[in-house]
């Protein structure tokens, strides 16, 4: 096909300077979006008079048969023809001849492309909202089953306080709704229409760029075609609540590595969320989390090639802005599958109660309470606290826990101890005065799951609507 943009060449580009150029091999996966946008476009081309009503049928229809014919996998792209939207032209003009060439019409590939992005960013928005959705409700799940379950929580990796278990996975549900909230948020931006602002000075035609905006379900266009054309902030926005998602799939990872260990055993993986060793037949290797840890460097580094690339660019579009693509489709990759693999595991795993609650009555973890205890009796807590430290000690040296001590003994560190020391101290105690919000105590993480379960209803309500919107164009 004779390249749109041949009729002030002489000659024919450098084979490997095009194959250098081309964009085909990655942006092929736009297809179905300049598809749609094109659609559109012609729509509006015929609407508004630039072209017959005839000749916009005509292109819609023939766009619909490519559109089909995509579907049905019988689409080959062509290096010499650059990029998506050359191939897509060259397969609408073998369907319905020499008027597909008025599909260009008042539009070039600079924000034509740009519309493609957007609804490509839009459409994953939904897809990634649905699938972490997915996960935080089998956190949900598996915190609801597990009620009463105490493990030590751990500061520097360090035993610091019993929580429930159901505490702990809360917790990344809560990552996980800032997560949906950034995504949620990040529509408003990437829902906005930049086809009609031409090469990035706007267009001579008559175009009705709201009536674009209504038929692709864009909440309002672009009002400066410069920016329209140059913008990638919604592309950056994505990746950054990709990389920040990915970092809270990474914790949880790494915490799934912890508690599947020997050393830990709190948490056995399913066979089918597991892989072994090809040469020490006892290992059961906890593959799918730690490959969601590596694999978050890919997202951080999409983000960081592309803020690169963007940061010394001079008004409007700039070859650079060509590699948003890969890094984008990559990082679409990378977190769809890391959740997906994520849910499965939290989903299937099996529990060890015994062997948290048993870690949980080690390692001094009510401490704490031992010297909250002593504050509420009238010492000042610099002192209760160094009271406490100071049996922690003696009972280090010992091999001891502070419940092994009698009452005689807490009293040698204090007179102000009584009975009542070793219920005040015992694990679940511990866990179930801590009712402040937000706290760890059953009644707090109640609460939790009652506003988490909102949370999701309205996430529920929310992709509805907007898988609607993405479907219905």
């Amino acid at each position: 096909m004779k390249k749109l943009w041949g009729g002030r060449f002489a000659e024919s580009a450098n084979s490997f300077a095009e194959a250098f150029g081309a964009s085909i091999l990655f942006d092929c996966r736009l297809a179905p979006f300049d598809i749609q946008g094109s659609i559109a476009h012609a729509q509006m081309l015929g609407e508004t008079g630039i072209i017959s009503p005839e000749e916009s049928l005509q292109i819609q229809a023939g766009l619909r048969k490519v559109r089909d014919r995509l579907e049905r996998g019988d689409l080959e792209f062509r290096l010499s023809d650059e990029d998506i939207h050359m191939n897509i032209e060259r397969y609408l003009t073998e369907e319905i001849g020499s008027v597909a060439g008025k599909l260009h019409t008042a539009r070039s590939r600079n924000d034509q492309v740009a519309t493609d992005c957007h609804l490509f960013v839009r459409a994953e928005i939904v897809s990634v909202v649905g699938l972490i959705a997915d996960l935080q409700a089998a956190l949900v799940r598996r915190a609801k089953e597990h009620r009463g379950v105490i493990l030590p929580g751990y500061t520097h990796l360090q035993r610091a306080q019993p929580i429930l278990f159901s505490h702990h996975l809360l917790a990344y549900a809560h990552m996980l709704q800032r997560d949906i909230g950034r995504m949620v948020d990040l529509w408003k931006r990437a829902n906005i229409l930049p086809l009609g602002a031409g090469a990035l000075a706007g267009t001579t035609f008559p175009i009705n760029r709201v009536r674009i905006a209504e038929l692709l379900r864009f909440d309002g266009v672009y009002e400066n075609s410069l920016d329209a054309v140059s913008d990638r902030d919604f592309v950056l926005e994505y990746l950054s609540s990709c990389a920040m998602c990915m970092m809270h799939l990474s914790r949880l990872g790494e915490e799934i590595v912890l508690w599947t260990s020997g050393e830990f055993g709190f948490v056995e993986l399913s066979d089918a969320m597991s892989t072994g060793s090809s040469i020490m037949p006892q290992k059961k290797n906890a593959d799918f989390a730690e490959l969601i840890r590596g694999k978050t460097g890919r997202v951080y580094g999409s983000l960081m090639g592309l803020l690169t690339t963007m940061k010394g660019l001079p008004l409007a579009y700039n070859k650079d802005m060509q590699e948003d693509k890969e890094g984008i489709f990559d990082a679409v990759d990378t977190i769809t599958g890391s959740l997906r693999v994520a849910t499965d595991m939290v989903a299937t795993w099996k529990i060890h109660p015994e062997r948290m609650r048993a870690a949980a009555e080690l390692g001094f973890v009510n401490a704490t309470d031992a010297a909250d205890y002593l504050a509420k009796k009238g010492l000042p807590f610099r002192e209760a606290h160094e009271v406490v430290g100071q049996m922690v000690r003696g009972c280090f040296t010992q091999q001891r826990e502070l419940l092994s001590l009698s009452l005689d003994e807490f009293k040698a560190f204090s007179p102000l101890f009584e009975s009542d020391i070793f219920e005040a101290i015992s694990l679940d105690t511990v866990v179930n005065r801590r009712t402040s919000r937000g706290g760890t105590a059953s009644v707090a993480v109640d609460e939790q799951l009652k506003l988490v379960d909102v949370e999701l209803a309205r996430t529920e309500a929310w992709l509805r609507e907007h898988s609607a919107t993405v479907a219905a164009t």
